[in-house]
């Protein structure tokens, strides 16, 4: 009897992993995932405890003191260790300090590439206590100027090369009394003052700690810009507290102190500025510095500098996986990629291609108070529904009707939850520790994205504008924007999904999907803006056959626009407002434009003709 009880407990501990494994598949990956957010928690709170404040400016002060001649920035052929950068902010902060129309505290605005100084000016900055607006290198007059009274900026620092688009709004600067400081040595604007010499003379001591003595937790660090796919931009705040919070969370994406980080995504953005430029700080790592991203240098680079963790973020992987095959793509000592916005199709194809490398992939948003982490790794997916989390920081996913552009309501006036395996709208409970902020001097905007009366009245959740969906397996999968789907024949059409397909067909390297209304037609009709892979020709009748294949009717885009790119904006996010208002009139468009035709199966032509007959319905879609 003893020897059979023992054979039994012996026999249930060997079938007892597989048991579990069968049935709770991701059981372990979960309690190692409790494990992480704990850290992130524990750590988060350690740091808020710390008297006096602890910011982020303050890590770079301790790695500069434990590290000070690791190497910070490489930057082409220039590098600057963490001492370098250091001394390099103290001179530029002396510089300001000296500069008439300067005092420490106030706000100031950085409207620079992505380069060494841009780093060294925020450090500089922060040394003063003064919060930064990170403006977009690319905008200009009415936008540029909408962007820098946003954050009620004193100052204007610029790059040299951005001279011009400076000028360009020189008189209501001065009309403000702004101090615009140019990157140069000497300048001949009146307006202008060049900056370049005075830091080249000013001392590289360091800055008293009483100058931000008044910086709290709550206090703004930088402001971010959404990036404007719709009107203009708004400045999202992103305070002290947010900045530790978000160096808590990328302190356990696994870099460290050995690892060289290529970041070659803007640095005005949350990617490039917070999770490569203070991640780096924060975890004692490498940077490798890109003006900006090229699919064809990417691979030489992580080669040439020894690079071992990358960033991406919209669209960059596929552009790596559309770059000529070479016999060298497994070559490089690249481990870890991070970033969001990895379609399936491209994340196993990069992984085929360009050997095996982990994909962090995660969800987040500047100004959210809700984010996901995919800590399992299913491809596809954005993160998982875990009780811990979703504990400490509410959310739930509701329906959305996209033809009147709002959540579905019961009778009482509360959201409706969308089931497991439907797509609903990602909300998030407004909370002290999970806050939103909002947009600086845009309370409308701020108002508009918050959500009331979702599960009880009063309640209120942050509105994130993303359209999700929960599978069987508790994944989470981002489906599109608000906005991007759109109602056609009684059907939600996801802009995402049906890019994809078209991606998958044989001429089309990459598509751009949105809805354009058709007189006498309810809702919107589905239209793309698409490239041609290299060497390919437009196949309308293969191309019948493949959206046919993969998509039901209502999906299938009627019309296609050839373009030689598809517009994005600078986080490579693709641009649908222009081409929406555009629509589809072959006199208003120059370039080739093919209209369904089920009749002979193919992709054909949109003549003037074909229009009119659409117009006056004699042609029905």
């Amino acid at each position: 009897m003893e020897i059979y009880f023992i054979s039994t407990i012996l026999a249930g501990a060997l079938i007892l992993p597989l048991a579990l494994k069968t049935c709770f598949p991701y059981l372990w990956t979960d309690l190692q995932y409790v494990g992480v957010f704990l850290r992130i928690l524990f750590k988060y709170v350690a740091i808020r405890r710390r008297r006096p404040p602890f910011f982020a400016l303050d890590r770079f002060l301790e790695r500069s003191a434990a590290l000070p001649d690791k190497p910070f920035i490489v930057f082409g052929d220039e590098a600057y260790t963490y001492a370098d950068a250091d001394r390099a902010s103290n001179r530029i902060a002396n510089a300001l300090r000296s500069q008439r129309g300067y005092e420490a505290g106030v706000s100031a605005a950085l409207f620079m590439g992505n380069e060494p100084g841009f780093l060294f000016t925020w450090l500089a900055l922060a040394k003063l206590g003064s919060p930064v607006a990170l403006l977009n290198y690319n905008i200009r007059s009415k936008s540029l100027l909408h962007c820098f009274n946003c954050c009620k900026a004193k100052v204007l620092i610029a790059a040299a090369e951005l001279k011009e688009a400076v000028e360009d709004v020189l008189p209501s600067l001065m009309e403000q009394g702004v101090t615009v400081l140019l990157w140069a040595h000497r300048c001949d604007t009146p307006g202008i003052e060049s900056f370049s010499d005075k830091v080249q003379a000013a001392s590289d001591t360091a800055l008293p700690p009483s100058l931000r003595s008044r910086v709290t937790l709550r206090s703004p660090a930088v402001y971010i810009y959404t990036s404007g796919t719709t009107g203009l931009p708004k400045a999202a705040l992103v305070d002290q507290n947010r900045l530790l919070s978000a160096l808590a969370v990328v302190s356990t994406y696994g870099v460290t102190s050995k690892d060289v980080v290529y970041v070659n995504l803007p640095l005005y953005h949350t990617a490039g500025f917070v999770v490569g430029f203070l991640g780096c700080i924060e975890t004692g790592s490498t940077i490798v510095l890109k003006r900006k991203f090229s699919a064809s240098q990417f691979w030489d680079d992580c080669r040439k500098y020894n690079v071992t963790v990358v960033q991406y973020i919209g669209e960059v992987m596929r552009y790596l996986c559309c770059t000529p095959k070479k016999d060298n793509d497994k070559d490089h000592k690249v481990r870890l990629a991070i970033g969001n916005g990895l379609r399936a199709e491209v994340w196993k194809e990069f992984l085929n291609r360009f050997g095996n490398i982990q994909i962090l992939e995660f969800y987040a948003s500047t100004e959210g108070n809700v984010g996901f982490l995919n800590y399992a790794g299913k491809m596809g997916a954005v993160g998982r529904v875990h009780f811990i989390h979703k504990k400490l920081f509410p959310y739930i996913l509701v329906k959305y009707d996209t033809e009147r552009d709002e959540p579905i309501r019961d009778a009482s006036g509360l959201c409706v939850e969308a089931l497991k395996g439907e797509t609903g709208l990602l909300v998030s409970k407004i909370t002290d520790i999970a806050p939103f902020v909002g947009y600086a001097e845009n309370e409308e905007q701020t108002e508009r994205k918050k959500l009331r009366n979702v599960l009880k009245k009063g309640d209120l959740y942050f509105n994130t504008g993303d359209l999700m969906r929960i599978d069987k397996d508790n994944f989470i999968y981002f489906q599109d924007r608000v906005g991007d789907t759109f109602r056609w024949k009684g059907e939600n059409v996801a802009t995402t999904e049906v890019s994809d397909i078209l991606s998958m067909s044989d001429c089309l390297q990459e598509a751009n999907v949105y809805g354009v209304q058709v007189p006498g037609h309810e809702g919107r009709v589905g239209m793309a803006a698409a490239t041609l892979k290299r060497d390919a020709q437009f196949d309308g009748s293969k191309l019948h056959d493949h959206v046919v294949s993969y998509l039901p009717s209502y999906a299938r885009p009627r019309f296609i626009r050839l373009q030689s790119a598809v517009e994005v904006t600078g986080t490579f996010k693709q641009m649908k407002v222009k081409l929406v208002e555009q629509g589809f009139d072959p006199e208003q468009i120059q370039e080739p434009l093919y209209i369904l035709d089920d009749r002979v199966r193919s992709y054909v032509p949109l003549t003037a003709e074909i229009y009119r007959s659409i117009l006056s319905g004699h042609v029905k879609l």
